[in-house]
Order: C-alpha cells, then sequence, then structure tokens
C-alpha cells in the first residue's frame, strides 16, 4: 500500500521561492544611464566619441546646475565659473562614476564642494582688498553681464530679491538643504547622500528652513 506524498501548499512554495528572489533594481534615470555610457566610452577609449555625448549630458544638467551654483554665490560670473568647473571635473573623473549612485546626486556633491570652495576663496580675497582708489584715479570698468537667464530674471524681481536675504539669514545646513531640495529639485533620499546626513535629518532641516523663511518673508511684508 503506497503512502500518500505530501505535497506543500502552493502559497507556501511561492513564499520560499520569494525569499530567495532578489528584489528588480530600480531603473536608471537618463542622466545615470548616460554618464554609464560615458564611462564605458571613456574605459573603452572612445574619448571623441565620449566627449559628444558629455555634451547631452551637459545639456541636462545646465539650467539645475546654475540655479544651484546662483543660489550659493549670488553672483552670474561665479556661478557660470563654478558650473562649468564641475563640469570639467565630472568629465575628468568620468572613469570613477560609480553607476549604483545616481549621477545627479555625484554631480550635485561636486557641484557644492566647488561653490563652497569658491565661496571661501573670494571671503579670502576681500580680507586683502586694495584701499578704494582716489578720486584722481580711474575706477576699474564693470565687467558686462552676459543676458540673463528666465530663471536669473525671476530672482531679480523684487520678490526675488526678498526671498534671496531671507534664504541667505539661514543657519548654513538649512540653506544648503533648502537650496539643493527647493531650488536644485533634488528629493531627501539624493540630499541626503549629497551632504552625508540621513533623509530624516534632511526633511527635519528643511521644514525649519521653510517655516523660518516664512517668518522672514511675513516680517518683510509689515
Amino acid at each position: 500500500m503506497s503512502r500518500p506524498t505530501t505535497r506543500r501548499a502552493p502559497s507556501q512554495t511561492a513564499s520560499i521561492a520569494a525569499v530567495g528572489t532578489p528584489a528588480p533594481a530600480a531603473p536608471l534615470s537618463k542622466d545615470s544611464a548616460l554618464a554609464g555610457e560615458i564611462k564605458a566610452l571613456v574605459v573603452a577609449g572612445r574619448r571623441n566619441a565620449a566627449r559628444d555625448r558629455f555634451a547631452d549630458l551637459v545639456v541636462l544638467q545646465q539650467r539645475r546646475a546654475a540655479r544651484i551654483a546662483y543660489q550659493y554665490l549670488r553672483d552670474v560670473h561665479d556661478a557660470d565659473e563654478a558650473v562649468q568647473d564641475a563640469f570639467v571635473k565630472v568629465y575628468t573623473h568620468i572613469a570613477s562614476y560609480r553607476e549604483d549612485l545616481p549621477f545627479e546626486v555625484w554631480f550635485t556633491r561636486i557641484l557644492v564642494n566647488g561653490c563652497l570652495d569658491l565661496r571661501k576663496a573670494r571671503s579670502r580675497r576681500l580680507r586683502w582688498v586694495l584701499p578704494a582708489t582716489t578720486s584722481n584715479e580711474a575706477a576699474p570698468r564693470e565687467p558686462v553681464a552676459p543676458e540673463a537667464s528666465p530663471e536669473q530674471k525671476v530672482l531679480a524681481s523684487e520678490r526675488g530679491r526678498q526671498i534671496a536675504a531671507a534664504v541667505a539669514q539661514l543657519p548654513e545646513r538649512q540653506r544648503d538643504v533648502f537650496t539643493l531640495c527647493q531650488m536644485g529639485g533634488q528629493s531627501a533620499s539624493e540630499v541626503s547622500k549629497a551632504l552625508g546626513l540621513s533623509e530624516a535629518t534632511v526633511r527635519v532641516h528643511l521644514f525649519r528652513a521653510i517655516r523660518r523663511l516664512r517668518g522672514l518673508l511675513e516680517r518683510e511684508r509689515k
């Protein structure tokens, strides 16, 4: 007499199989996929093709990068210099780019560090600035500013100046988080990786920054 075979319940079998199945990886953003392609071209020695593709990456990141840099530096020329330096550093070190890290986070970290370095250098220059010219000396000519972008025109408006002045009064960490989240369009996860903070800390800084800005702007209206 044969013994009855014990059958495993389908749901139990499925649950065991699911344990051993890795979760599907999150899809890469367009920027990250393009950065990975450029890295592969550089590693393969196809630098001309890599430069052509990198131009496409610059187009994707240019406007967002300009907004972030301007918020840190408050000067069109310095912001442009910081953005260009960031792109040069990215291309120079593209072979070290890790595909598991979103390109936007990696690029933002490079850009922000460059802005902070430029701001420190500017502060040092101001400490050693020469005395003002006398009436007999010709004042240096101001450089001609390039045509403002739509973002810069908004910031140049009266309301934009009020917001910029209020943002400048925020504590440094709150200002960094607010700039990256609100001006740079970064998520809390991306900002946490760029600044080396936990996501919870990023959200706390953002909440405090927004609350403080509201107070500053309300006092400005009175």
